[in-house]
C-alpha cells in the first residue's frame, strides 16, 4: 500500500468547512453590527475591561474574569427609573442627531 501526498477527501472538506465558517462569521458580524449602548446609567460603564463583548460573542474569544466580573455587575445593577429613561431619551438626538426633535 502506497501513501500519497495528496490530503484526503475528508481533510479537504473539513478544511473547506472551516474556511466558510470563518467567512461567514465575518460576514455576520459586518451584516449585523452590535449596536452601541445608548441607554447607560452615569454611574456604571458600560465597556470598562479591555474585552468587548462582540469579541466575545463574535470572535468566540473566552471571556476573561474581568469581563465575567463587569458583566456581574450589570446584572446587579439597579433598572433604571422611568424618569431617567426618559431624560435620556430627551437628552438623545436620535438617529438625525437633533436634540430638538428627541426619538
Amino acid at each position: 500500500m502506497t501513501q500519497s501526498n495528496t490530503p484526503s477527501a475528508e481533510g479537504e472538506f473539513a478544511h473547506w468547512v472551516d474556511e466558510k465558517a470563518e467567512a461567514l462569521k465575518f460576514q455576520l458580524g459586518e451584516n449585523f453590527p452590535v449596536p452601541p449602548t445608548e441607554l447607560h446609567s452615569d454611574a456604571l460603564h458600560m465597556e470598562t475591561s479591555a474585552q468587548k463583548l462582540e469579541e466575545v460573542l463574535l470572535e468566540h474569544e473566552s471571556p476573561t474574569p474581568e469581563f465575567l466580573a463587569e458583566l456581574q455587575a450589570l446584572k446587579d445593577a439597579q433598572p433604571l427609573t422611568e424618569e431617567e429613561l426618559a431624560k435620556q431619551a430627551l437628552e438623545a438626538g436620535g438617529a438625525d442627531g437633533d436634540e430638538n426633535t428627541p426619538e
